[in-house]
């Protein structure tokens, strides 16, 4: 018994699902990480930068405020400048209060630490510069502005630069690393292309070879079938034979024997109002139709009219029987030029006929019947059509046995069978069958040597 692959099949899906969810989580993860990176990096530093450019541009204002003053520091002009440098103040104060709350991770607490710290003494010192400005001491503030002032403010703006430069450095590095993880990501998806091609591969090259291997025991299976489909016919009919000629031979001349004793024993000397001759007739005449009765049988259960006459004789002298016996009014046409073919593809044949009008008289209802037979240069074709009521076409596909029967001898002898109905239109019923010269031959031999075995039509008809 072969063992099913299922099992096999279940454990391939659930590694190849395995891999794919391992492989769907750990992209999920690097773009997860991709865009904290960007959140984190590239972004805050962008935002950074501005904050840095802003506060580099008013630094630059108030060295170019520094250069006018120590040119010009008169008392009157005091105002002002301290007006523009608290302005200029409280600009960078917020610029750089945000820029700390926006610091990226990569930022050192010192280096923010440190620029606060030169800021506060840059403060410091224009505060002494105004302070001495204003008790008159003007060449010494424009000294101190001109000197340690712009020191302060080259200073401030270096370290600035600095952090401007930090902010580029960085972002040229996350631009790296996002390449990186673009690249590891495309790496990826080709290996889980060529992964999932090759699992595909594996999988479809193992279930075509389950199914050819299917593929063959069904076929073997089905050999089989029809062998043994063959045999059963071929007993079925050899167990016919065999009935119908015992019917005939003994029960027909023991019966006949006792129709001439009974005759025989009438005429000798009983009187002719005598009761005894008179129960004599009644026995004989119910011997007779007993005999007749048996022949009749003996025909229907393998007809010798297929022998004597081949199949289209047959098919008529069936089709005044079967209206006899129903009552349906039965015809049998033959067109073409008719062929006399004997042997089992005649009574494969007859048997479909047979089958064909008996299912009419038990389901269809129907009146009247019509027998086709068209001999073609190499083929026959014969149809039965009832005009009943049909059957729904969602009901044909329940095939009775007598139906899978006529079927079976279709396939024996090389046939087809075609089934047509419609609710109230009737049944159509047609085989269309080869006819070979070999076949043909058959007319001319006896009767026991005419007729090949059913396994003999079947191997030839598949040859």
């Amino acid at each position: 018994m072969t063992k099913s692959p299922t099992i096999r099949f279940l454990l391939g899906l659930l590694v190849t699902l395995a891999a794919v969810t391992g492989l769907s989580s750990y992209s999920l993860y690097r773009l997860h990480g991709l865009r904290k990176l960007e959140l984190n990096i590239i972004d805050l530093n962008r935002h950074d930068s501005l904050q840095l450019l802003r506060v580099q541009n008013d630094l630059n204002a108030l060295g170019l405020k520094l250069r006018d003053m120590s040119t010009d520091l008169d008392r009157p002009q005091l105002p002002r400048y301290r007006r523009d440098f608290n302005l200029l103040r409280q600009d960078l104060d917020r610029a750089l209060q945000y820029e700390r709350r926006l610091m990226p991770y990569m930022s050192q607490p010192s280096e923010r630490g440190a620029l606060a710290a030169t800021l506060n003494k840059f403060w410091a010192s224009v505060d002494q510069v105004f302070a001495a400005a204003q008790a008159g001491h003007r060449a010494q503030a424009r000294q101190f502005a001109a000197g340690t002032l712009l020191t302060q403010q080259a200073e401030l703006a270096a370290e600035v630069s600095a952090l401007l430069e930090r902010n580029n450095v960085a972002e040229e590095e996350a631009d790296k690393r996002i390449s990186d993880i673009y690249e590891g990501a495309e790496r990826d998806i080709y290996l889980f292309v060529c992964v999932t091609i090759v699992a595909i591969a594996i999988t479809s090259l193992y279930l075509i070879y389950w199914n050819r291997k299917f593929f063959w025991q069904i076929e073997s299976l089905s050999s089989q079938r029809r062998v043994l489909a063959a045999r059963l016919i071929s007993v079925q009919e050899e167990v016919l034979r065999s009935v119908s000629r015992e019917l005939h031979d003994e029960f027909g001349q023991i019966l006949t024997a006792v129709g001439a004793m009974l005759a025989r024993a009438e005429r000798k000397g009983v009187p002719a109002d005598s009761p005894l001759r008179t129960e004599l007739s009644e026995v004989r005449e119910i011997t007779q139709q007993t005999l007749e009765k048996i022949r009749s049988l003996s025909q229907m259960l393998h007809p010798a009219v297929i022998d004597d006459y081949g199949l289209a004789k047959a098919i008529e002298w069936y089709a005044e029987v079967f209206e006899r016996q129903t009552g349906i009014r039965t015809t049998a046409a033959i067109s073409g030029t008719p062929v006399r073919i004997t042997g089992q593809p005649a009574i494969h044949c007859f048997r479909i006929v047979q089958e064909a009008l008996n299912n009419a008289a038990k389901h269809s209802g129907t009146k009247e019947a019509q027998v086709s037979i068209v001999f073609g240069d190499s083929d026959l074709r014969v149809s039965v059509k009832d005009f009943g009521r049909g059957v729904a076409s969602s009901k044909k596909t329940g095939k009775g046995l007598g139906l899978i029967a006529m079927h079976e001898r279709a396939e024996l002898i090389g046939g087809k069978l075609e089934f047509v109905s419609s609710p109230e239109a009737g049944t159509t019923v047609r085989v269309l069958i080869p006819i070979r010269p070999e076949q043909l031959a058959t007319a001319e031999i006896e009767d026991e040597s005419s007729h090949e075995t059913t396994e003999e039509v079947l191997l030839r008809n598949h040859e």
